[in-house]
């Protein structure tokens, strides 16, 4: 040992106590070691000087982070995080920076410690000192999310915290991390727990509690204000310890009452169960002391994905849906969690680690060989390099990183290889399966589908073969019955070669279905014969109504998403007086948890069927998904899983549904139950497209004017910008709404010229007085009684854009014209719209379209390609004119320009343009259909991820939609003999 202690300055975030004990543990064994640590932290004192009573232990309170802040035990606040960052760690920036490298030269620090305050990491850099990170996440991609929510102008607070952390020597990075590209020099670290005082026996003992008895802790990080605990909520015989209740609170006699001191592990060790929320805290102890964690999802929380899989994946972790949680119906969720045999495998000295990785690194012993550090870090943490947010007209979008993470969080239908196909159809004819109506067209991704059935049925018959089987697996092979026949249907996404945002304006629209698709198998089954989940059992005998019908959802792909895997509900909670609840109620039905609001895409399908067709639902009905579309792209992810479900009920019930009004159905899943304002072409693509043809759709609401052959020497791609696309964010919701504001404006100054004094004589721009008289009347009152905006031309509209306003408010409008008539979207008073701009867009673009679909028959040549992608250009542009572009999309197509004018390269490449809602997503590329084109598309690739960080996923080929398709009726072959 050193004869002078080395002297650790370590920070801790001010989120929650769970950061102050792990800390904890690491400090515990610094001061073993014999050295000197200053703790910054904003938690009690007691955390630490009740485990630690040492003179080597120094407690500087300061606040210099603030976490997430939650609106409740289980609703992390995104808007007011960010704001109280702004006001904790921005605002006083300067301030804190002074003081802290003041600070930290003052004691002579060797090394700064941070869990995981960014701040101090770029203060350790200013006073001269080496700093380390060690967390499991940090607050870079925390906030990302949060910063897509709250706009533009908070993408710095994301810069800056990447920029501090990128002063880090080292992360040392504990198990259950979030993707941390800040950091380039990674260690890793076992589970830092803390130790045990007492033995499982003493604490039973102390708490008169038998030795055999049932114990489940409770444990929330204190009692939420307004929960009930309820003496039933409990199985028979067993004991809740409750922690954090109020002394006000009165507990039933089979729940027990913590003292506010007590410690909390060697309760967890004493117990059976544990029932509370993901923290790294509890699920680190939980697996240290293997004591099943029953646990209820946080909303909002980023790190929580990832400590949940690692929970699943040791067997310690059940998930307990929200409704249950509140009303009770624990029941099933213990006797699920005590069958479970946790089999964590990795170390629990975290702490004596992470302090001997402390101590050679204040000594200066790296743990690892030096790697790049400076700008190649920043270059790795942020897109385009922080410096870019004070370059005059450019605001980068979120991080590079963030998206990467949303790319591993999404999942993808696996595409077999070609042996694999070959002895996945002979399987299928042979096998298990008989395939009683329909063909698999062949398709890969279809085969991949029908395979994974299989083993599902083969895990359905050995459930504990594997102890590492993801929760859906389980689930999904659980609530199928084998005996019954399983329908399944495929719905692809698309590729808007040209139309976009002018569909919801009646625009002409060409759409092309992509490879990549979504398959659902659904089941329907008599509810005495349906295979339901513990929970759902549970929850009909409590209501005691007998057997009846229950929807089951297993969604495939969410294992590292704060998406719940699974959702189930009553049929006949869609009803109300034995009639079918409103539109409006199911929104807010799927909406109060977060964590389940995906199954409005699927089970909304069903409510939809109701109310419009009038179809009763007697059977309980069973549906898996597996998408391979990837969300946030602008491909229409959501589209094919509304017709893909659709379908799949539809071909379930014997419903004879055209692929034409299906996706008309499926449009008000999306507009009313989801709430998503799109329009109709995605859908329509979905159900109606065509392999290698391009769906002629006129969007007034959805006439099918045929498919156009896409011309042998042509290819279309798409290419991903990373950056993600939602149509119901905020920028698509207004720029929609300034397009039904320039309509209804029109309408009105048709209206009034009609109704002047000399409406016998009106006039019209553009005509003399003899044509005036002969057309000039029926022309404003086409106009007036406008019902597409893109029923008005090109010429026409340019007689009424120089009074239509550039901006205007919401407030102004109401007042002087009511309402914009359009039944999706709601006028903000307080906000302003931009009109022309958007106005402008769909009629022209419908223009671009007709003459698009037209060129694409003219004789082939470079002339021919060369006028389509200027259209394509043109409507790039107009997208940005609109507010709706991105630096991602425009990077993109500027790539695509210098591959067509390099004299080079040879260019065969000819246009590009941003596609679907715009603000990000996938940019459409126009070029000869040669293999020097491919090679030009992968250049960009590689370009594009040089300049971002990012590798775009490439969208190549296309695929039939689901009416084409059709649908695949399944069943077991031991059983249909």
């Amino acid at each position: 040992m050193e004869k002078k202690p080395l002297v650790f300055a370590y920070y801790v975030t001010g989120h929650g106590f769970g950061h102050a004990t792990r800390v904890l543990e690491v400090v515990r064994n610094l001061i073993l070691a014999g050295h000197e640590v200053h703790v910054v932290t904003g938690v009690p004192d007691y955390i630490f000087t009740t485990e630690i009573k040492s003179a080597r232990l120094f407690i500087r309170k300061v606040l210099l982070d603030c976490g997430a802040v939650q609106a409740d035990a289980l609703t992390v606040d995104r808007l007011a995080s960010l704001e109280k960052y702004v006001q904790t760690a921005v605002v006083p920036r300067d301030s804190i920076l002074a003081t802290e490298v003041e600070w930290l030269k003052s004691i002579n620090a060797n090394l700064v410690a941070s869990d995981a305050v960014p701040i101090a990491c770029r203060a350790a850099a200013d006073a001269g000192i080496r700093a380390v990170c060690v967390t499991n996440f940090s607050w870079d991609f925390i906030y990302a999310e949060y910063v897509m929510v709250a706009g533009r102008q908070s993408h710095s607070i994301i810069w800056q915290i990447a920029e501090d952390y990128s002063h880090c020597d080292f992360l040392i990075r504990l198990p259950g991390y979030c993707p941390m590209p800040a950091f380039s020099d990674v260690v890793d670290a076992p589970l830092v727990v803390r130790k045990l005082h007492k033995s499982r026996a003493e604490v039973r003992k102390e708490l008169g509690i038998e030795e055999d008895a049932k114990v489940l802790i409770y444990n929330f990080g204190g009692q939420p204000a307004g929960w009930k605990l309820e003496k039933e909520y409990l199985p028979d015989g067993w004991i809740c310890l409750v922690c954090g209740a109020s002394d006000e609170q009165e507990l039933p006699e089979n729940f027990v009452k913590l003292p506010k001191d007590v410690y909390t592990p060697d309760l967890i060790a004493a117990s059976d169960c544990m029932l509370g929320k993901i923290g790294y805290g509890t699920a680190s102890e939980a697996l240290a002391y293997k004591v099943p964690l029953i646990f209820v999802r946080r909303d909002y929380f980023n790190e929580e994905p990832f400590v949940r899989n690692m929970l699943e994946y040791c067997q310690c972790g059940v998930e307990i849906i929200r409704r249950d949680l509140l009303s009770g119906r624990w029941a099933p969720y213990i006797q699920r969690a005590i069958t479970l045999k946790p089999c964590y495998e990795g170390g629990t000295n975290g702490g004596e680690v992470v302090a001997q990785i402390l101590h050679d690194i204040a000594l200066g012993k790296d743990p690892t060989p030096s790697k790049l550090r400076g700008s190649r870090r920043l270059k790795d943490a942020i897109v385009l390099g922080y410096q870019l947010q004070g370059v005059s007209g450019k605001d980068i979008d979120v991080p590079h990183w963030y998206t990467l993470a949303q790319t591993e969080l999404s999942s993808r239908t696996p595409l077999p290889d070609e042996n694999s196909i070959q002895n996945t159809t002979s399987a299928i004819g042979t096998g298990d399966f008989e395939i009683l109506h329909g063909d698999h067209h062949g398709l890969s991704d279809t085969i991949g589908f029908l395979k994974s059935l299989k083993d599902l049925h083969a895990l359905s018959n050995n459930a504990n073969s594997s102890k590492h089987q993801s929760r859906e697996s389980l689930a999904a092979a659980a609530m199928i019955n084998w005996e019954e026949e399983i329908v399944v249907t495929r719905a692809p996404g698309r590729l808007d070669v040209m139309g976009g945002i002018a569909d919801y304006s009646g625009s002409l629209v060409l759409q092309m279905p992509v490879r990549e698709a979504c398959h659902v198998a659904i089941q329907r089954c008599r509810p005495e014969k349906q295979k339901l989940w513990k929970h759902a059992q549970a929850r009909q005998q409590k209501k005691g109504d007998g057997t009846t019908p229950v929807l089951q959802i297993v969604s495939f792909g969410s294992e590292l998403s704060n998406r719940a895997p699974t959702f189930d509900m009553d049929l006949f909670d869609f009803l109300e007086d034995g009639k079918p609840i409103s539109y409006e109620k199911a929104r807010l039905y799927f909406a109060q948890d977060p964590s389940q609001k995906w199954a409005a895409y699927v089970a909304g399908t069903i409510l939809v069927l109701m109310t419009e067709l009038g179809i009763q639902f007697q059977d309980g009905i069973s549906i898996l998904v597996s998408s391979g579309v990837p969300e946030g792209k602008g491909v229409s992810s959501s589209a094919a899983i509304e017709v893909a479900t659709m379908s799949a009920v539809a071909a379930s019930h014997g419903l004879n549904i055209a692929p034409r009004d299906l996706a008309l159905l499926c449009q008000k899943v999306e507009n009313h139950i989801v709430g998503a304002p799109c329009g109709v072409m995605d859908q329509m693509a979905s159900a109606c497209g065509e392999e290698n043809k391009l769906l002629a759709m006129l969007c007034q609401p959805a006439e099918v004017l045929g498919h156009v052959e896409i011309p042998s020497h042509i290819r279309f791609w798409g290419i991903d910008s990373g950056i993600r696309h939602s149509v119901g964010g905020a920028d698509y919701g207004s720029v929609r709404i300034g397009t039904f504001m320039g309509r209804k404006m029109i309408k009105s100054m048709a209206s009034k010229q009609l109704s002047s004094p000399n409406h016998n004589s009106p006039k019209v721009e553009g005509m003399n007085n003899d044509e005036t008289d002969e057309h000039g009347k029926d022309l404003l009152q086409a106009e007036a009684a406008l019902d597409y905006l893109c029923n008005l031309s090109p010429h026409r509209y340019e007689s009424y854009v120089h009074r239509l306003p550039e901006f205007l408010p919401g407030n102004e409008f109401i007042e002087n014209y009511n309402h914009h008539d359009d039944s999706i979207t709601i006028i903000d008073k307080k906000c302003s719209y931009a009109v022309r701009a958007p106005t402008r867009h769909p009629i022209y673009e419908n223009f671009r379209v007709k003459a698009f679909k037209a060129l694409l028959s003219a004789a082939p040549s470079d002339d021919q390609l060369s006028t389509l992608g200027e259209l394509m250009y043109q409507c790039h542009y107009s997208y940005s004119a609109c507010g709706l572009g991105s630096d991602g999309t425009d990077k993109l197509v500027e790539l695509v320009q210098q591959k067509q004018h390099s004299k080079s390269t040879g260019g065969t490449l000819f246009g590009a343009k941003i596609t679907g809602g715009g603000s990000g997503g996938t940019v459409c590329v126009i070029g000869k259909n040669l293999f020097r084109s491919s090679e030009q598309i992968f250049k960009i690739q590689q370009k594009y991820k040089a300049i971002t960080g990012f590798l775009p996923f490439v969208f190549e080929g296309s695929s039939p939609g689901a009416g084409k398709f059709g649908y695949l009726k399944l069943r077991m072959r031991s059983r249909s003999s």
